[in-house]
C-alpha cells in the first residue's frame, strides 16, 4: 500500500528500535522520511536506507528541533507527518523515593519537552497547508499504574498524552489530527537493556501480557503508519493502545 506517497515525514528518535521501524514502514508507504537522531551514524544509516534526510540533533534544543523541520521544509516542500518518538527511559530513573532531581529533570526534558517543542514546530507548517497528522509516544504506562515504577517515565508519558488530547481538541477544525500513541513493552534496544536479558525481570512483565509476549518494533510502525494515513482521518485526541491487551487485562491466560 502507497497510504504515505508523497507526504513528509519527520521522525525523532529514528535511528533505532521503533523510529527506525518506522522509518521503514513509512517509505514502504511511499512517504519521504526524515530520520532526526543524536547519533549521526544511526540516523545516517536508516536515512540511507529509506533514501531520507538525515538531521543529527537534541530534540531538547529548540534551535536544533526548529533546524530539523525547517530542514524537512526546505528539501521536500511541506510537513505532513511528525512522529514524535525520542525518548529514554534511564536505570537511574526508578521509585519515587530512589529517584533524584536530575535524573528526574533529565527525563522530563527528553520525554515531554521534545514533544512540547517539535509540536510547536510542526504545527505552524500544518496551518499553512491544512492538514497534517502528529502522533506522540506516550507508552501504557499513561494509562495504568506499575509497582515496578519509573517515574519520571511514568510521569512524563502521562504528560504526553493529555497534551496529545489538547492538541488534537484545539487544532481538529484546523484539519490537523494529534494522537497519542501507547505501546505495552516492545522488543527493542531499550527494552533488553532495561530488564528482558535478565529472565526474572521479564517474566515479571510477561506475565501480564495477554499475549505473553513483548511487541515487535515493526508491529508498532505498523499503527502509527495507520494514524499517520487517511485511514485514520477520523480519529484524533486518541489514546491509541498497542499493548497486547495489557490494559483490559485482569487476570491473564495460564
Amino acid at each position: 500500500m502507497l497510504r504515505l506517497a508523497d507526504r513528509v515525514a519527520v521522525i525523532t528518535g529514528a535511528g533505532s528500535g521503533i523510529g527506525r521501524a518506522t522509518a521503514e514502514r513509512f517509505a514502504t508507504e511511499g512517504a519521504r522520511v526524515v530520520c532526526f537522531d543524536t547519533d549521526e551514524e544511526a540516523a545516517g544509516a536508516i536515512a540511507a536506507a529509506v533514501n531520507g534526510l538525515a538531521v543529527v540533533g537534541d530534540v531538547t534544543d529548540p534551535d536544533d528541533v526548529a533546524r530539523g523541520f525547517r530542514a524537512a521544509f526546505e528539501a521536500y516542500g511541506s510537513v505532513d507527518i511528525a512522529f514524535n518518538n525520542a525518548g529514554i527511559s534511564p536505570p537511574d530513573d526508578d521509585s519515587i523515593l530512589e529517584t533524584g532531581l536530575d535524573a528526574w529533570r533529565r527525563v522530563q526534558e527528553v520525554n515531554l519537552t521534545s514533544v512540547y517543542l517539535c509540536c510547536k514546530e510542526a504545527i505552524p507548517y500544518m496551518q499553512r497547508q491544512g492538514k497534517g497528522s502528529i502522533i506522540n509516544t506516550a507508552s501504557f504506562v499513561a494509562t495504568m499504574g506499575a509497582a515496578t515504577s519509573q517515574i519520571s517515565y511514568t510521569a512524563s508519558k502521562g504528560g504526553v498524552l493529555a497534551m496529545s488530547r489538547e492538541l488534537g481538541v484545539q487544532f481538529a477544525r484546523e484539519g490537523i489530527r494529534v494522537n497519542a500513541l501507547s505501546p505495552g513493552p516492545v522488543n527493542t534496544p531499550l527494552l533488553v537493556e532495561l530488564f528482558a536479558k535478565d529472565p526474572e525481570r521479564a517474566a515479571r512483565r510477561l506475565v501480564h501480557i495477554p499475549m505473553g509476549r513483548f511487541a515487535q518494533a515493526e508491529e508498532i510502525a505498523a499503527a502509527v503508519a495507520f494514524l499517520a494515513s487517511d485511514d485514520a482521518s477520523f480519529i484524533t485526541a486518541s489514546n491509541f493502545l498497542v499493548d497486547g491487551g495489557i490494559s483490559g487485562a485482569y487476570v491473564t491466560p495460564l
